[in-house]
């Protein structure tokens, strides 16, 4: 595609995302093909190419283009188990798959359905952008939910946005797949960090709410039950099905969204049915009301 081409894109739901048409993702793209790239994931959160067979070096090379690699994140020793596949060997890429190999699994986080999160939201830094890119998909199933932030803040009544601004909560990652959080464990033992329930989007200037059902565990300076309480309201808020566009995978699709104005999750898949999807994410920074 020429630099000074405008891309052809469709809208996918009024909620969000998009997909882009007819770019080749195999050769370098221009700086001007890139930037409006960029600008149409800052109107639609998420982006979607399809029908490109691309290497994970391809892919990598594409994903560098919105910023610096994010490396797996690395468990503890006690927890790596459950994180960490036989073939990872590229530390910016992370397998996400149900496959085994002589009954060890190749990737991670594969199985089942996954409540919504934030990649990374544990940390001082959640990853600004991910990519996502289907190599095998199950007959039915594994679906990726994506709830708009944006949406879901402003449509809080705003006794809810006063009793949030100004709040932080505690996202922790015990590395499940569709439980709560145990504050009863030593959280210690698990990677976590404190960031504000609400956002303002460093480039588009929105404010999102920035909670998630798996990870976000307690509201700081909160009453136990009225945390609990009060993020449940929130979890069933932002997961409402007019803010939620719902991504049916295809083969060779290449989702690409901003962590910074929405939380995703999946839905269930056969268990006994073959689900591989590489990932790659761009380094971000800490978040700020």
């Amino acid at each position: 595609m020429d630099g000074l081409e405008t891309l052809e894109v469709r809208e996918l739901s009024p909620v969000l995302g998009a997909e882009i048409l007819g770019l080749d993702l195999s050769k370098p793209l221009s700086g001007a093909v890139v930037e409006q790239i960029r600008e149409l994931w800052l109107k639609y959160c998420v982006l979607v190419i399809r029908g490109e067979e691309i290497t994970q070096e391809e892919q990598l090379r594409f994903a560098a283009n919105f910023g610096t690699l994010g490396e797996r994140k690395r468990a503890k020793s006690a927890l790596k188990k459950a994180t960490e596949g036989i073939y990872q060997n590229e530390p910016h890429t992370l397998l996400v798959s149900n496959i085994t190999v002589d009954g060890k699994p190749i990737g991670a986080f594969g199985e089942g359905d996954m409540w919504f999160h934030i990649d990374a939201g544990y940390t001082e830094r959640p990853y600004k952008h991910t990519f996502l890119y289907g190599v095998e998909l199950p007959s039915s199933g594994g679906d990726t939910l994506f709830a708009n932030g944006y949406m879901a803040y402003d449509a809080l009544s705003d006794d809810l946005k006063k009793k949030i601004t100004g709040r932080k909560a505690l996202h922790i990652h015990q590395y499940k797949r569709s439980a709560e959080v145990d504050l009863s464990e030593d959280i210690s033992k698990s990677p976590h960090w404190y960031h504000p329930m609400v956002v303002t989007h460093p480039e588009t200037g929105r404010k999102s709410l920035f909670v998630d059902r798996l990870m976000t565990a307690a509201i700081e300076g909160m009453d136990a039950d009225e945390s609990k309480d009060l993020l449940s309201q929130l979890f069933d808020h932002i997961e409402r099905a007019e803010f939620i566009y719902a991504h049916q995978w295809a083969l060779h699709d290449l989702v690409m969204w901003d962590n910074r104005c929405l939380v995703h999750g999946r839905t269930y898949f056969p268990e006994d049915e073959d689900r591989l999807l590489r990932r790659c994410t761009i380094e971000g920074e800490p978040v700020h009301e």
